[in-house]
C-alpha cells in the first residue's frame, strides 16, 4: 500500500493530524516537566487516571471524565502536600500514583462482566481518534499555547530556579498550579492516544533527546516538538507496513533516535 493510499481512509489521517496536534502541546509541557525534573509526575498522574478509568466503569459513566476529574484532582494534591504540608515532591507523586492504581484495581474488580476498552486506555490507539477529538486537542494546544505567550519567562524561571522566582515575587504557586493542570488535561486528552504505560515517553523521550543538543528552554521545546512529530509520524507510518501497534513502535522509534543522537553527540564531542 502506498502512501496516497494510507490517505484515503479517513482515521490514518486523523491519526496523522492528531499526532502534529499532540506533538506541540507534549513538547511544550515536556520541557517544562524535564527542565524541573518532575518527570515522575507525569507517570503519577497517569496511574492515577486508572482509578478515574476504573470507577467510570463501575458506575457506567463516561471513564474519560471520571478520569479527568482524578487526573487534575491528583494534580492538585500533589502541588498542596508539596506546597501547605511541606511534604516532597516525589513522595506526594508516589501517593498519587499508588492510591490511583489501587482504586482503579479494585473497581475494575467489582465491574461486572470483561471491560472491552480498557486495554486501549492501557496500550492505546492512535488510529480511533476522532474528528471530536482533533477539535478538542487543537482546542487544548491553542489555550496552551497562549498561555506559554503570556507567561513564558515566568514558566523558564519557574521551571529552572523555582525557589529564585519566589525570592523574586513572581507567581511561582499560579505557575506550578496551572501546569500542573495542564499537564493532566494533555494526559486525559491523549489516554486513548498512546495509553497509559506509553504515554510517559511522550512527554519525556524527545525532550531528552533535545537536552543533548541545548539547555535553552526555547530551543529545547522547538526541537522537542521536531523529534517527536519525527517519531510519531515514522513509527506510525511503520506500522502500517510491518502491522506493530503504533503506539509501541513509536516508542521503539523514539528510543533509536536516542541512541542515535547520543552516538553523534558523543562523536562529535571527541
Amino acid at each position: 500500500m502506498t502512501l496516497t493510499q494510507l490517505f484515503e481512509y479517513s482515521f490514518f489521517t486523523n491519526a496523522v493530524i492528531g499526532i502534529a496536534i499532540i506533538a506541540v502541546a507534549a513538547a511544550m509541557i515536556g520541557t517544562y516537566i524535564i527542565s524541573r525534573r518532575l518527570v515522575a509526575i507525569s507517570g503519577g498522574i497517569t496511574h492515577a487516571c486508572f482509578g478515574g478509568l476504573g470507577l467510570g466503569y463501575f458506575l457506567g459513566i463516561s471513564p474519560i471524565a471520571t478520569a479527568a476529574l482524578f487526573a487534575v484532582g491528583s494534580s492538585l494534591g500533589v502541588e498542596l502536600m508539596s506546597n501547605r504540608y511541606r511534604v516532597r515532591e516525589d513522595s506526594a507523586i508516589a501517593v498519587v500514583w499508588a492510591v490511583g492504581m489501587a482504586i482503579g484495581v479494585i473497581f475494575v474488580f467489582l465491574t461486572p462482566g470483561y471491560v472491552p476498552e480498557l486495554n486501549s486506555f492501557l496500550f492505546g490507539n492512535i488510529l480511533t481518534i476522532t474528528r471530536e477529538d482533533l477539535w478538542v486537542f487543537a482546542l487544548f494546544t491553542v489555550l496552551l499555547l497562549l498561555f506559554f505567550a503570556r507567561r513564558f519567562k515566568v514558566i523558564v524561571a519557574v521551571a529552572f530556579d523555582r525557589d529564585f522566582a519566589k525570592v523574586s515575587g513572581l507567581p511561582v504557586n499560579y505557575i506550578s498550579t496551572m501546569m500542573t493542570v495542564a499537564v493532566a488535561v494533555c494526559i486525559v486528552l491523549t489516554i486513548k492516544l498512546v495509553g497509559i504505560m506509553l504515554l510517559m515517553s511522550m512527554l519525556s523521550l524527545p525532550q531528552l533527546i533535545s537536552e543533548i543538543f541545548t539547555s535553552r528552554f526555547r530551543s529545547m521545546m522547538v526541537l522537542s516538538c521536531i523529534i517527536s512529530l519525527i517519531g510519531s509520524l515514522g513509527g506510525l507510518f511503520l506500522s502500517a507496513y510491518i502491522d506493530v501497534p503504533c503506539s509501541a513502535l513509536i516508542v521503539g522509534v523514539f528510543c533509536v533516535i536516542f541512541i542515535i543522537c547520543k552516538i553523534v553527540a558523543l562523536w562529535l564531542k571527541r
